[in-house]
């Protein structure tokens, strides 16, 4: 699959479920301990190093750029969907969405004192990971941390249909050592690995897999 028709494919499927996924998962985040756990630590990175602008990219409906500005951080969204952007800039009318893609990030060099990829590079192909890693420690500056979660296994997930909408959509789960191992060959330094076990939702329904949450540092110039 090209890059194109992995752009247009998951752009298509989340337009699509977009008003659906923001209503279905709008609570998540206070039914999540762990994930509320791992934001707060990383927030307490980012305002030790200086509170500089942090990138939720991948940021969907907005909630976790949300919860990242409740935790006194400098928080903007960007998302592949502008029916996601649309969902996110009315949920959070205060708060600043555009469009845009990985490995293609319009941001300024060291710009940026936090980037957050909380499940949005499970959609990046294997062959992309390396540029949209080194795209992430560009845009950070020296000192910046970027925080990832993601599905954890060995074999791609393919839905054709999600919350009541046709789709073409694949979640590529990934080894949090291989990920690990990415970061560090793109010049960044991991600092945190953590893993937990599949959870129930609080929306309902049960996670298929483990989750995996890295942190990591752009190095001090």
């Amino acid at each position: 699959m090209s890059e194109s028709e992995h752009l247009r494919e998951t752009r298509a499927a989340y337009d699509a479920v977009a008003v659906d996924y923001a209503e279905r998962f709008k609570d998540e985040m206070a039914g999540s301990p762990w994930d509320r756990a791992v934001l707060a630590g990383f927030a307490d990175l980012v305002r030790a190093a200086g509170n500089g602008p942090v990138a939720d990219v991948g940021c969907g409906p907005g909630r976790v750029t949300g919860h990242l500005h409740t935790l006194g951080l400098d928080a903007f969204g960007i998302d592949l969907s502008p029916r996601m952007v649309e969902t996110a800039r009315r949920a959070h009318p205060h708060l600043r969405f555009e469009v845009g893609t990985m490995p293609d990030l319009e941001l300024p060099d060291a710009a940026l004192g936090g980037v957050v990829a909380w499940y949005s590079t499970i959609h990046v192909p294997d062959e992309l990971l390396p540029a949209t890693f080194a795209g992430f420690r560009r845009a950070l500056a020296p000192g910046g941390h970027l925080v990832l979660a993601f599905q954890v296994g060995d074999e791609p997930l393919h839905l054709t249909e999600a919350l009541g909408h046709p789709v073409s959509l694949c979640f590529r789960r990934r080894r949090p050592d291989r990920v690990a191992e990415l970061l560090t060959d793109a010049g960044l330094e991991v600092r945190v690995r953590l893993e937990r076990e599949a959870e129930a939702y609080a929306s309902g329904g049960r996670e298929r897999t483990p989750q995996a949450y890295l942190v990591a540092r752009r190095p001090a110039d």
